[in-house]
């Protein structure tokens, strides 16, 4: 009992960041239809880092400096890789159906924590991670969306999530020793260094003159989507095995599908339905079911 106690307030974290991640997608359709892709998502990671700068003087970094190797890795793939393959690839397809396809997350994540970090699962959480990637599935190949949803877009959505996965593995290596906080900014704030020196020399400096529209909807996405939530995401991390907490990123997927349909007026079939479902369930199960022997240790 004092174990599922214990849980609680992480899962919570965990779902919160999973939920308002859902709203990423929305917004970032929002922005858009103004700003190219390199464009929005490095106005995105700006706003990111202005919210998280009073972290860098919170807690000094006591990395050594092999670590210091880790934290530019996890940068490298958590901020230049990440953003502007998955945004690119929301260029390509619906809000409804990138938010779905980050379905593919949890089975992926769970995986790599199993063959990279020791971690352990048990038959149960294995179901419950298929059934989700299984409802990701139902989205994909429902073809009952509106708009401009696309395979290519939907494939680079998912590849996204593999830059995640090792962004995610990473941190979680990371925070044995240091704070989510202090491993949250460095690391956003170094890929976004990274993200500007490969957009301004290959883009060009990007314009500023938007509506205020798009610069509300990035802003919401630095501050609230990438930089509230990923404190919220590490803190959880930091006390849920890996392979666990990747199911609360299907909280995204939902809101997400929620958002396009209600507000975008996109339409999802029966098929995607019953997907949206599979994800909720998956979801809850974790909720619920007690870590087993071994899977509540930190990876």
């Amino acid at each position: 009992m004092l174990e599922q106690h214990s849980r609680v307030i992480p899962i919570l974290a965990l779902a919160t960041a999973g939920s308002l991640w859902g709203t990423g997608f929305f917004f970032g359709k929002i922005a858009l239809g103004e700003m190219s892709v390199t464009a929005m998502v490095l106005f995105r990671l700006l706003f990111a880092c202005a919210g998280l700068l009073p972290f860098l003087f919170f807690d000094r970094p006591r990395f050594a400096g092999r670590e210091w190797g880790w934290v530019v890795a996890a940068a490298v793939f958590g901020v230049p890789v990440q953003f502007l393959v998955q945004f690119e690839g929301l260029s390509l397809t619906t809000v409804s159906h990138a938010s779905l396809m980050v379905g593919t997350l949890p089975i992926f994540l769970a995986i790599a924590a199993v063959l990279f970090s020791g971690e352990r699962l048990h038959l149960g959480g294995w179901v419950a991670l298929v059934a989700s990637t299984t409802g990701a599935g139902f989205i994909a190949l429902s073809g009952k969306s509106t708009g401009q949803a696309s395979v290519r877009g939907d494939l680079l959505v998912v590849l996204s999530m593999l830059a995640a996965i090792a962004w995610i593995l990473i941190s979680k290596r990371l925070m044995r020793r240091h704070s989510a906080v202090t491993v949250t900014a460095y690391v956003y704030w170094i890929g976004t260094v990274i993200l500007a020196a490969v957009v301004v020399p290959v883009w060009g400096v990007p314009a500023v003159h938007y509506s205020s529209r798009a610069w509300f909807a990035v802003a919401e996405q630095g501050l609230l989507v990438t930089a509230g939530t990923t404190l919220l995401w590490n803190w959880g991390l930091q006390r849920v095995p890996a392979s666990q907490a990747g199911i609360f990123v299907n909280m995204e997927p939902l809101v997400g599908a929620i958002l396009g349909v209600f507000v975008l007026h996109e339409i999802l079939g029966q098929m995607a339905i019953a997907g949206g479902a599979l994800i909720i369930a998956g979801a809850v199960y974790f909720s619920y079911k007690p870590a087993s022997s071994g899977s509540g240790k930190n990876a």
